[in-house]
């Protein structure tokens, strides 16, 4: 679609019909049982998944040019017996893509992540020279190809406390952080790093930065989300196609109840059409 296009843009949702009424262009794919409200079942988590992979299969044949996800509760689809951590990692399974990497957009800020779904006792051994090499190269490849930058600037957190304090504080800073944004320096990528995470979002440090690599997930997001929640967009990236979703979980505290804010879907639709859309 052209950028004159967008706000004609050709939305399809996928899901239960019965569920969706007021919708314009409802594809169907029934529940496996009824729905209540707030309550979770485990019969329907397989429903989830069909989903997904409709949208999946639609995006890689050139069908849809973009897809655009709701929140899903990790915890019933696991449940059933699924082994699923996330929308992120279940798309990149499905459509092959060797590297993929979490983003939210909101605030003024770009905020990736170099971990993602993992217990923070995990996070240290998860990350390595090649892991964050190659999520450097994603990162830089499509804030040109879907942002339009032409030369993004990354600014790499690190991982202990003052980047380790010379390794006091760790040594994952210098033997690991540094030399893998080093190479990827080498590479053509402009990255700074890793610089102390509790300064790092400073204005005068963001002055310039078109993305932060933070090195997990409670380490980045709490200040995106302090800055946009509820406007914040979730973007993966290093997948063959757009996809975008919501920068918050399911709510099941309100399901139902009429007091849920859509800010983040109806953004989250916006920068997919953004995104999707030719420079």
């Amino acid at each position: 679609m052209s950028a004159k296009q967008r706000l004609g843009a050709r939305i399809v949702v996928i899901g239960d019909r019965s569920l969706l009424k007021g919708c314009p262009d409802v594809e169907h794919i029934p529940l496996t049982r009824p729905s209540v409200a707030g309550k979770l079942d485990a019969a329907n988590a397989r429903y989830v998944l069909a989903i997904l992979d409709r949208a999946v299969s639609g995006c890689l044949a050139g069908e849809f040019d973009a897809m655009v996800t709701a929140p899903v509760q990790k915890s019933v689809i696991n449940d059933a017996g699924i082994a699923f951590t996330g929308h992120t990692e279940y798309l990149a399974e499905k459509a092959r893509a060797p590297h993929v990497v979490m983003m939210l957009v909101g605030g003024g800020l770009r905020v990736a992540l170099a971990t993602t779904h993992l217990a923070l006792s995990e996070v240290p051994r998860a990350i390595t020279r090649e892991s964050l090499g190659r999520t450097l190269q994603v990162l830089h490849a499509d804030l040109k190809k879907r942002f339009h930058i032409a030369r993004p600037r990354i600014l790499v957190a690190g991982l202990n406390p003052h980047s380790g304090e010379s390794g006091h504080f760790g040594t994952e800073d210098m033997a690991i952080i540094a030399p893998a944004v080093s190479e990827a320096r080498a590479a053509g990528i402009d990255a700074d790093g890793p610089l102390p995470a509790d300064t790092l979002f400073v204005p005068e440090r963001l002055k310039g930065a078109d993305c932060v690599l933070a090195m997990y997930h409670d380490q980045g997001l709490p200040v995106l989300k302090y800055a946009s929640f509820g406007a914040g967009v979730n973007v993966t990236l290093g997948l063959p196609f757009v996809r975008t979703s919501v920068d918050h979980g399911t709510a099941l505290d309100i399901a139902g109840s009429g007091r849920a804010d859509p800010g983040s879907l109806i953004e989250a639709v916006k920068l997919a059409i953004e995104l999707a859309s030719p420079a």
